[in-house]
């Protein structure tokens, strides 16, 4: 693994966090419709509840995924950080630091420190070379 692909993985798991909150929304979306219809449809309540509790049960495993998930992100954060404030120079710093921990694209960090795009990749580059050491795998 690269320094570069190192430092992406925060990016990574933050999608997939993403991802899992908005199936947990669509799945409460299901369980309120579900409850709606138990409500108006006595006569099948047996069996639409079954269907509820599978979709409660999902949300539940998929709501422990994400903690698992945000937990871990953490602390891959927290050993970014730990590697980002390695270096000496508070520029590479501040640049890492937008791009791995803030998810902000090139062109953010571009306008954020009023240096062209050209400046932000030389500058990108020259840090993920002066990092202090290698990240664990």
């Amino acid at each position: 693994m690269t320094v570069k692909e190192y430092l992406s993985q925060a990016f990574s798991l933050d999608q997939r966090i993403n991802c899992k909150l908005e199936q947990v929304a669509r799945l409460r979306e299901l369980a309120e419709k579900a409850t709606q219809t138990i409500s108006d449809m006595p006569g099948s309540a047996t069996r639409n509840t079954h269907r509820m509790e599978e979709t409660i049960v999902k949300m539940i495993d998929l709501e422990n995924e994400i903690n698992d998930d945000i937990d871990k992100l953490i602390d891959i954060k927290r050993e970014i950080t730990h590697m980002i404030n390695g270096l000496s120079n508070p520029e590479e710093q501040t640049l890492l630091e937008l791009r791995y921990l803030c998810f902000k694209t090139w062109e953010q960090i571009s306008v954020d420190t009023g240096y062209t795009l050209n400046n932000i990749y030389k500058l990108h580059a020259k840090a993920l070379k002066n990092l202090p050491y290698a990240p664990k795998v």
